[in-house]
């Protein structure tokens, strides 16, 4: 069985940093988030990656991570752009947003074709626990009646930051631990009370999320299945959502897994990890993860030069 290929959505990072020269340093030595993601990986026991980026950002991106990845792991990239879709779909006319995170893993399709994969944000700090368990997983995984997919659920009191909202997707699993259903939630906070509550959206009422609750951080886990399958999940996607906002809807990955897991195609196990989340939602973010990685290193975790 091929060795499962690690899959960085990383095409939004230029837009979201005004460029990639200007990602924040987070660690010791100017490290940024990527580089822990990309040395957790590795040690966990993958040993490719694949980025998914806007071609214009190729050069800068290769010369701020792609070289050093490549000292431990062979490098890829796959594009997400507008015209990169199945036969016979064409993005609707004036588009300039970017099609969703389940657009941009199929645009990796032919780099992983036949591989298991790991898809992640690049932008996030997941911890090396969750790594371990995902590459375990996709070691052996195999597809039998059904595609057997996985996800790291992380406990929703680790995924939040004091310094404003989040959305995450809130899971529930079944007995048997695999992924009943997923609802995006927008506007995760903690109150003054400590309660963990979400805001209403749209005709979605206001809620609470109990501590403890699994919700995903776009840590996915997939056989040779997947990608293939977003064809006709891109197709449906065009004919039936796209239409509705054809400048702003996008494909989400929770969404293509949600429906092949309410079709009966597909599971998806929960690997559950205590990790704590760590990201830059907002500037403000910065010293705390700032402190948290100096911790580690400290603590021997990671290499100071890492």
């Amino acid at each position: 069985m091929a060795n499962p290929v690690l899959v960085i959505m990383a095409a939004g990072m230029g837009s979201r940093y005004g460029g990639l020269k200007q990602i924040d340093p987070i660690g010791p030595n100017g490290q940024i988030l990527l580089d822990y993601s990309i040395y957790d990986a590795h040690r966990a026991g993958f040993d490719r990656v694949v980025f998914i980026i806007r071609p214009e950002l190729h050069e800068a991106f290769e010369d701020a991570i792609g070289k050093k990845a490549r000292r431990f792991m062979q490098v890829d990239y796959a594009y997400q752009t507008l015209d990169n879709l199945p036969n016979g779909l064409t993005a609707p006319e004036g588009r300039e947003k970017p099609l969703g995170t389940a657009h941009a893993v199929w645009c990796a399709k032919e780099l992983t074709a036949g591989c298991p994969i790991a898809v992640i944000n690049a932008d996030d700090f997941y911890g090396a626990d969750a790594f371990r368990k995902m590459y375990d997983y996709l070691a052996s995984a195999q597809d039998d009646d059904k595609f057997r997919y996985c996800m790291v659920g992380y406990q929703v009191e680790n995924t939040l930051t004091e310094n404003g909202t989040v959305s995450r997707g809130v899971c529930t699993a079944d007995e048997n631990g695999l992924l009943a259903h997923i609802i995006e939630r927008t506007a995760i906070h903690r109150d003054a009370d400590g309660v963990i509550r979400y805001d209403a959206d749209g005709d979605a009422p206001a809620g609470e999320i109990a501590p403890g609750t699994p919700v995903s951080l776009n840590l996915w886990g997939f056989t040779p299945s997947f990608l293939p399958s977003l064809d006709d999940g891109l197709r449906e996607f065009f004919a039936g959502k796209l239409p509705d906002n054809p400048m702003k809807a996008e494909y989400y990955l929770p969404f293509a897994v949600d429906a092949l897991i309410k079709d009966g195609k597909a599971t998806a196990k929960v690997l559950t990890t205590d990790s704590r989340w760590y990201g830059v939602t907002y500037r403000e973010d910065k010293p705390t993860i700032c402190a948290a990685v100096a911790a580690m290193t400290e603590n021997g975790d990671y290499p100071a030069d890492l």
